[in-house]
């Protein structure tokens, strides 16, 4: 029995030396991990909360970068929509301006309001609206006759333009003179006599914001529900269209401004607004509510007109200051491409005298052979090119045949303090 024991000691340290001088693992034993001899020189109660974590399901890495990458979309996403990201397709209730290409460069532009079961009629055919909603803004059409539409949504100066109106309106191009000279601020407060078609208190109310206010008379009943009617469609439309809410900052007040003096006693304006037909009669109401320094714009029509008025203002004694009176004109301009008798485009036109054009092959061979030779260097390459589209086709540049004519007198009055005597 000491035999057998002395020789399975040789043996096994012998084939220990055979693995470095390491002990021969049984099968019955396994290797700890490095967080298992860890764990085992921890505390029982750490070791159990370190045994929890390594239990909890690992992600990998791919999955947890592309959730990532889904938490960052989102997150954008919601950014966008709060800064105010503006929805591109039309919807059912909003407003959808159609032109249409005509002949003499002109172009016909047709407003209306989507909705589900209407046609958009036109000159050239019939379109349903139903196949406007849901596409973008930008999109060319086909009528049932064939021609193009381009639909998108009107700006406030076209809407002003093509809206249903009873009086004449301000026209936008007063009416951008007329908020420059009243150097309107967000947060203001504007007085505005005679509401009309309700297109000056449009414009008034997008300068002011929503801070802001306009107050708006008008003594003809008509006039003052159409100027409403106007504002609120306006404002309905807008709020479908851009998922945003028009300011509701404009008061219409049915009533004649020059019976309206104990009414102004307890309202403090920024600027006023006169669009009437006699307004030396309003002047002496409002001005008091009118802060010093503060500008009276006057909308009219005649130069006699406004004679009337600034001999009003010297009569009575009115503390205004006339600064400017103005006629806002300006032209309208065509630029095409020059066109011959069967309608095509014209080539390149010589316009010097005495020189004999080379036949065309030899043309073609000369204009190649420059090609070749120009593209040794970038900088040339690019003056070949701009010389060349510029000289492709001759442009015809002149004033547009019809003009807008005479609208409005603009007459600038700055109240003033006068000295004491």
């Amino acid at each position: 029995m000491r035999v057998w024991s002395g020789l399975w000691r040789a043996v096994s340290s012998g084939d220990g030396a055979a693995h470095g001088g390491r002990p021969r693992r049984r099968a019955w034993e396994t290797s700890l991990s490095p967080l298992e001899r860890v764990r085992r020189l921890l505390p029982p109660e750490e070791a159990a909360a370190l045994g929890r974590c390594a239990a909890a399901p690992q992600v990998p890495p791919e999955e947890k970068k592309e959730k990532e990458e889904e938490a960052t979309a989102t997150a954008s996403q919601v950014s966008l929509e709060e800064a105010g990201a503006r929805p591109g397709p039309f919807r059912a209730g909003e407003l959808a301006l159609a032109e249409i290409r005509r002949k003499y460069n002109a172009t016909l532009k047709l407003l209306c309001r989507l909705a589900a079961g209407s046609v958009l009629a036109s000159p050239r055919g019939l379109l349903p609206h139903r196949d406007i909603i849901g596409q973008l803004p930008g999109q060319v059409l086909r009528t049932s006759a064939g021609t193009p539409l381009l639909l998108r949504r009107p700006s406030l100066e076209e809407y002003v333009l093509l809206m249903p109106r009873g009086p004449t309106i301000a026209y936008p191009k007063d009416v951008s003179a007329i908020l420059m000279m009243l150097d309107i601020h967000p947060g203001d407060t504007i007085l505005e006599t005679g509401s009309g078609s309700g297109a000056m208190s449009l414009f008034l109310s997008r300068a002011v914001g929503p801070k802001g206010r306009v107050i708006s008379y008008e003594i003809r009943d008509d006039h003052h529900n159409l100027a409403k009617k106007n504002y609120r469609h306006w404002r309905a439309a807008w709020e479908i269209g851009h998922m945003e809410e028009w300011p509701d900052n404009v008061d219409f007040i049915l009533k004649d401004i020059s019976t309206a003096a104990a009414d102004m006693k307890s309202v403090t304006v920024d600027a006023i607004v006169l669009d009437m037909l006699n307004p030396q009669s309003a002047l002496p109401v409002v001005h008091p509510s009118l802060k010093q320094g503060g500008v009276c714009a006057v909308y009219l029509a005649n130069i006699t007109q406004v004679i009337d008025l600034l001999d009003r203002i010297r009569t009575c004694k009115l503390p205004f200051l006339c600064e400017r009176i103005i006629e806002v004109t300006y032209r309208n301009w065509l630029v095409l491409p020059a066109k011959i008798k069967n309608c095509k485009s014209s080539q390149v036109v010589e316009t010097q005298e005495n020189i004999e054009e080379p036949p065309q092959k030899e043309y073609e061979e000369i204009h190649i052979q420059d090609q070749a030779v120009l593209k040794e260097s970038e900088y040339n390459e690019s003056l070949s090119d701009d010389a060349e589209t510029y000289c492709s086709v001759p442009y015809v540049a002149r004033p547009s045949y019809w003009q807008d004519g005479h609208s409005a007198f603009l007459t600038k009055l700055r109240k003033f303090r006068p000295l004491l005597s």
